[in-house]
């Protein structure tokens, strides 16, 4: 080797060489594929059982949460290439789990290929959400009320249910929980975690019944020099729903369908709609109730009128149609008014309706 050719700088050694002047037994010698811990340790709620994930708790499949506390531990060479990684979990205890990682790669164009194990060890540690729900904390209160009248039981179920089916179907948030609720005279009271919550479950509730909400914030406390509100918020229920028939300005009328600012009403005498708000019907009168009424056969008809069995005494009755009945209908809906039966028009939501 003459004085002008190139040399490791550790051994002397000849090329090949890397970009520092190493050969490959000197490179190997200063340089690893990767590193990884013995221990790991990590946080675990024991009443939820969520796990601290990014500053955070929740919740994630043991599979990739055994992944990515592997992938959270392993330091990788910065010039690694071509990297390929193998990772396995054996579970020891509820406590314990040993992880398993095989790495090979590329550095400077030499394969390396390491072999790590480590202890996977969870420790205790009540997250925020636990702590605010052992310490009866609430942002909301959530009250259910009607218009005019006590909420009937299987109405209060009903409502309480659709809380429980926007949990399921919404994004899990640690602080959509319930501190406490109960009934109160002329309906049910909630306290909830978050004013998030209680805000998504009004607008869920109007759309679906109908009624309004009304919000009021009280100031609790300060912190940081900022106001720490609780959110009241009310929903009152419309003492009828979509397909009853009520009295409102002298005439009768069936509920169709529902808008923000009021329901949209169906004549029954003519063919007519009309829109009214909310405050327009705090005093209707319901006279008659969607569940009370009844589809029934057609058995004759004429150019005004048709037959159907009485659903009481099975008797045949006479009786003038609707409106909005056509030739081709062979059944027609009707509901008691004043004692006597009456054929309805249908609302939008019912089959054949217009």
């Amino acid at each position: 080797m003459s004085k002008g050719d190139p040399f490791c700088i550790v051994c002397g050694k000849p090329p090949p060489l890397t970009s520092d002047k190493l050969c490959e037994a000197c490179f190997r010698a200063r340089n690893y594929l990767s590193k990884f811990p013995e221990r790991i340790q990590q946080t675990r709620c024991p009443k939820c059982d969520m796990f601290l994930i990014d500053g955070r708790f929740g919740r994630m499949d043991h599979d990739d949460l055994m992944e990515y506390r592997a992938m959270e531990a392993l330091s990788v060479h910065p010039d690694a290439q071509n990297l390929d990684i193998e990772i396995h979990a054996d579970l020891i205890d509820d406590r314990t789990s040993r992880l398993t990682i095989l790495i090979k790669g590329e550095i400077e164009g030499f394969q390396f290929e390491d072999n790590h194990e480590a202890l996977l060890q969870t420790s205790n540690g009540v997250c925020q959400t636990c702590t605010r729900k052992a310490g009866a904390y609430f942002e909301a209160v959530m009250q259910l009320r009607s218009a005019g009248r006590r909420l009937e039981d299987d109405e209060v179920k009903e409502l309480r249910m659709s809380l429980d089916d926007m949990l399921v179907d919404s994004p899990e948030d640690p602080m959509f929980f319930i501190t406490k609720e109960g009934p109160v005279t002329g309906g049910w009271d909630l306290q909830l975690g978050s004013k998030a919550m209680a805000r998504m479950w009004g607008r869920k509730l109007v759309n679906a019944h109908g009624g309004q909400t009304k919000e009021t914030s009280t100031t609790v406390g300060h912190k940081d020099g900022v106001d720490i509100t609780r959110l009241t918020l009310l929903y009152r229920k419309p003492a009828y729903e979509i397909g009853d028939v009520i009295k409102f300005r002298k005439r009768l009328w069936r509920v169709d369908t529902w808008q923000k600012d009021g329901p949209i009403l169906l004549a029954m005498d003519r063919y007519e709609r009309t829109g009214a708000t909310w405050r327009d019907l705090e005093k209707c009168v319901v006279i008659s109730q969607k569940k009370e009424h009844y589809e029934v056969d057609i058995l004759r008809r004429d150019d005004s009128a048709v037959e159907i069995l009485d659903p009481n005494d099975f008797s045949v009755r006479t009786l003038s149609f609707a409106y909005d009945i056509s030739a081709d209908d062979t059944k027609v809906r009707i509901c008691l008014i004043e004692g006597e039966w009456t054929c309805m028009p249908r609302t939008r939501g019912e089959q054949g309706g217009k």
